[in-house]
């Protein structure tokens, strides 16, 4: 067992890049025609299937950090990181069903421009600026980061600067031909993540089946598991005790049991999923039918992803814990990298392309939101009025090419230091302090009439603030137990609020601080949208969609509560 790839490994990986370039080329020839159409090359409005939006979806969000950092979770907590799927899962049936027909009934193309409709311009344009520094030097730089360095171990060598200018060349490819070209070829990279991860889960299992006597069989193995692990398939994590050790404190504040259900994990999803344009400019050029199917496809692929990204992670804890994983190095974070190893030969280059269809998908369409945006919202407002579309094409792929340039600089030598925080907690730290106050924004925004723009600009600035607050200073200022929380000693000599309880707090005073502002202001916001109920209306297909999926879920959480 090593690391190193032979020749029918880069074999594999070179027919992926054959395909996925091969395929986003045909499809940037197809519509040529429109090759100077700004809405084509932004949203490609119309244009998009549902399927190619739920796969869009899906290989946007699923990239490095989720192979690596959710089956280090899974290593360390177990099937309780799952969560963050299952529940994204009934938050987008939440954005498909209320969020998505409010931005398609006043035409929203992009988020600062929502902001600028409902509330004013200085909103929109503080948001957009900073939605452009998050997504530059936060997201692309800690997907490409933490994506150079999982498939330089995978492939054994010391390439890590050539690796991460391949992703990012590769990225370029794709964005540069628009939003159809990223969203179409997403397709191809989901169905490699999705094959690739599943043939990584099946190996780990028929390993844990061989190593344990019971033959090499997955089924055999996962029972296998859930014997030697039965902790780590327990969804609700327990509130600590006197009696607690270390181990299990800390697993409590990474996920506070039935806590983090009251509010922080549908802060995180709902926010990711409905007030981001990252991730809604997939749906906002289709018609709501659309639209609506292909989130609710992306919502059934999501209850999927634990078997790809976390229950190889509860494999390689069962196979360290017996002595069966010395190659683990790096701990948790090193799980899934440990079980790539067993691996046989063609099939390593096939995780490998796994991994950069994910890391690739992720940063083609963050690197496309962030010129979605500059152009849009920040060059054609400020810099050049009434452009032609011709040239807001142009600027959006030179926006496309120098997001990507920024990124490579700022990774070279990890200068953000991503690599000692680590990739995962390095996003949860830069855009959960914020979360809480862009969440409440837009939520009051949409189905409040009353809210006003100076509540909003209050609202983002409380958020951070009571983020900090309670993250950093609310046990030395106001004690480790009180009526609104716990703290608990984090190995660390200092004790922490569980950062799932945190949000919510932020989340819950912010929203009374942007209440009773809006409540000195008029009845009825001049700026707010019309609602009518018949908007929220869902056809009999989208209602059976919505069915399966919740039934599903409560399958799940009934077996491993």
């Amino acid at each position: 067992m090593n690391n190193n790839l032979v020749t029918t490994d880069y074999v594999v990986f070179i027919i992926y890049f054959l395909v996925v370039s091969g395929y986003g080329y045909y499809i940037y020839r197809k519509r040529e025609k429109n090759e100077h159409d700004a809405k084509a090359f932004f949203l490609a409005e119309g244009t998009l299937t549902w399927w190619a939006i739920g796969a869009s979806l899906i290989a946007s969000n699923i990239s490095a950090e989720q192979f690596i950092g959710m089956s280090g979770e899974g290593f360390f907590l177990g099937i309780a990181v799952a969560a963050y799927e299952w529940i994204a899962a009934i938050a987008l049936i939440i954005v498909a069903v209320w969020f998505i027909p409010v931005y398609l009934k006043n035409k929203i193309y992009t988020m600062p421009q929502f902001l600028k409709t409902r509330y004013n311009e200085s909103v929109a344009l503080i948001m957009a600026v900073f939605w452009l520094f998050l997504y530059v030097f936060v997201n692309l730089t800690s997907i490409l980061y933490l994506g150079a360095v999982a498939i330089n171990g995978l492939t054994g060598g010391d390439y890590l600067h050539v690796i991460m200018i391949g992703l990012a060349v590769f990225a370029l490819i794709i964005s540069l031909g628009g939003m159809k070209v990223v969203a179409y070829t997403d397709v191809i990279q989901v169905a490699v993540l999705i094959f690739g991860g599943l043939v990584t889960t099946y190996i780990a299992l028929t390993v844990v089946g061989e190593k344990f006597g019971v033959g090499p069989n997955a089924i055999a193995g996962f029972n296998v598991l859930m014997d030697q692990a039965p902790e780590h398939f327990k969804m609700i994590i327990p509130k600590p005790t006197a009696a607690s050790t270390q181990n299990e404190i800390s697993k409590y504040l990474t996920f506070p049991g039935l806590a983090s259900y009251v509010a922080g994990i549908w802060i995180i999803n709902l926010n990711y999923w409905g007030c981001n344009q990252y991730i809604t400019q997939r749906a906002l050029g289709a018609d709501i039918k659309t639209a609506r199917t292909g989130i609710l496809f992306a919502g059934i692929l999501k209850l999927m992803m634990p078997l790809i990204v976390m229950l190889p992670g509860i494999a390689a804890y069962v196979l360290y814990k017996s002595g069966h994983l010395p190659q683990l190095i790096g701990g948790k974070d090193g799980a899934y990298s440990a079980i790539l190893t067993f691996l046989p030969t063609g099939l390593k280059g096939l995780s490998v392309a796994a991994l950069t269809a994910a890391i690739v998908a992720s940063l083609a369409g963050k690197v496309n939101s962030i010129s979605t945006i500059f152009t849009l919202d920040i060059y054609a407002k400020y810099f050049k009025k009434g452009t032609e579309e011709k040239n807001l094409v142009f600027v959006g792929r030179a926006t496309v090419f120098v997001g990507m340039i920024l990124a490579v600089l700022f990774t070279w030598n990890d200068l953000l230091g991503i690599g000692g925080a680590g990739g995962f907690t390095f996003i949860q730290k830069y855009t959960g302090f914020i979360s809480p106050g862009v969440f409440a924004m837009f939520i009051l925004g949409m189905f409040w009439k009353r809210t006003t723009g100076s509540a909003a600009i209050v609202g983002v600035l409380a958020g951070f603030l009571l983020s900090v607050f309670f993250n950093e200073m609310a046990p030395n200022l106001l004690g480790n137990d009180t009526l609104l929380y716990t703290a608990y000693p984090n190995g660390k000599g200092n004790f922490e609020i569980p950062f799932h309880i945190c949000m919510g707090l932020s989340f819950f005073f912010t929203m009374a601080i942007m209440i009773l502002i809006s409540l000195t202001g008029p009845k009825i916001n001049p700026k707010a949208f019309e609602l009518d109920k018949s908007m929220f209306k869902v056809e009999p297909p989208t209602m059976a969609l919505i069915v399966v999926t919740l039934l599903l879920i409560a399958a799940l959480y009934v077996k491993f509560w």
